[in-house]
């Protein structure tokens, strides 16, 4: 692929300089990018031609990083796998570099249960997976013409869905804001200029080659070229798991049928952001616990116990102040599809019969 440019260099020496400098930066980047590492790894590329910068630009520009890496394609994992593997086995709880992903198990959704069934406490469940697709880069790295592909491969996949999953496509493109505002407030699309993205290089010709499709009852739909190539959402009001679970099930195996993704034996799916490897499986709930709200330290402990992801209600980067949390299944990779299930099934079950008590 050739030589890494001089320029290239030139910003990663000065973003390790900075990165090391910040005393208050926390971020695994900073914690395992030591100068060894950086010398080691700055003069290659992968297949695609990325670079390292690709891979740690947002964790330079955002000192205030949890993780601050993404992968600019799927080759990354392997060529850069010196920052990416202890990267990993920090965040999925110890998944080792010598460990390997189980093959994909779905299991039976009809073994899964309706979380409230009462309609007390849980508002909304939604359960979401991430796919990349074969031959096409990751964000940082694609061109104008690789997104508009990518939509119109995916789009004219979706267009022929049939049955439940039968929707519209809604294009970025030419799409007026009062719609676009209105879709992001009913928690349907995306939104535009998040700032860790950015600095990964994930919103370029923004919003060419963006966009939705959304079923007619509106509980499923696929969001095209957001951080991921795809992410496949099921979701609806109450807490019925089963029934989200399944739909989300039958949009991925339609897909899967017709587009071939990116799978690693190691690393099971491969997507764009190093948390989300795996099963690449978040269901999550928006659920009312106000005493536990009020007793943080005890809703973390259980959180801890089932490895849940506790979020405020409008997700990632908020707090909770009206008791109203987005809990999600923390762990993705190391464990079945079916099993990231069940764990988050249990933690809210668990979660619910607590605020009963308190």
């Amino acid at each position: 692929m050739g030589d890494v440019p001089a320029e290239v260099l030139e910003k990663l020496d000065a973003g390790y300089n900075k990165l090391q400098g910040a005393s208050d930066c926390k971020s695994l980047l900073k914690k395992f990018l030591t100068k060894e590492l950086l010398d080691q790894l700055k003069t290659k590329k992968t297949g695609m031609g990325a670079t390292l910068l690709d891979v740690v630009q947002t964790g330079f520009e955002n000192l205030d990083s949890g993780i601050g890496v993404y992968s600019p394609d799927a080759d990354s994992y392997t060529t850069f796998e010196a920052l990416f593997n202890p990267i990993i086995e920090e965040y999925h709880f110890g998944f080792k570099p010598t460990d390997k992903h189980p093959p994909s198990d779905f299991g039976n959704p009809d073994t899964l249960v309706n979380l409230d069934p009462t309609s007390e406490f849980i508002i909304s469940t939604r359960v979401r997976c991430g796919r990349s697709l074969k031959g096409f880069q990751f964000n940082p790295c694609m061109t104008e013409a690789n997104y508009k592909e990518l939509e119109e491969k995916v789009k004219t996949v979706l267009e022929q869905a049939t049955g439940e999953l039968h929707g519209i496509y809604y294009p970025l493109t030419g799409m007026d804001k009062t719609k676009q505002q209105k879709l992001i407030d009913l928690h349907y699309l995306f939104k535009e200029g998040d700032r860790f993205l950015q600095a990964a290089n994930a919103c370029r010709f923004w919003p060419t080659g963006r966009g939705i499709f959304i079923n007619l009852t509106k509980t499923f739909c696929v969001w095209i070229n957001e951080e991921d190539h795809i992410r496949i959402i099921s979701m609806q009001e109450g807490g019925n798991l089963k029934t989200v679970y399944a739909r989300m099930l039958k949009g991925l195996n339609y897909l899967t049928s017709k587009i071939e993704f990116n799978r690693s034996d190691r690393l099971g799916f491969l997507t764009f952001c190093p948390t989300n490897l795996g099963t690449t499986i978040r269901a999550s709930v928006h659920v009312m616990l106000p005493k536990l709200a009020a007793n943080k330290a005890k809703l973390d402990e259980v959180a801890e116990k089932f490895k849940l992801q506790v979020r405020g209600e409008t997700g990632e980067h908020s707090d909770s102040s009206s008791g109203v949390f987005d809990i999600s299944n923390k762990r993705r990779l190391g464990l079945t599809e079916f099993e990231a299930l069940k764990e988050m099934q249990e933690g809210i079950l668990e979660l619910i019969k607590l605020e009963k008590t308190l």
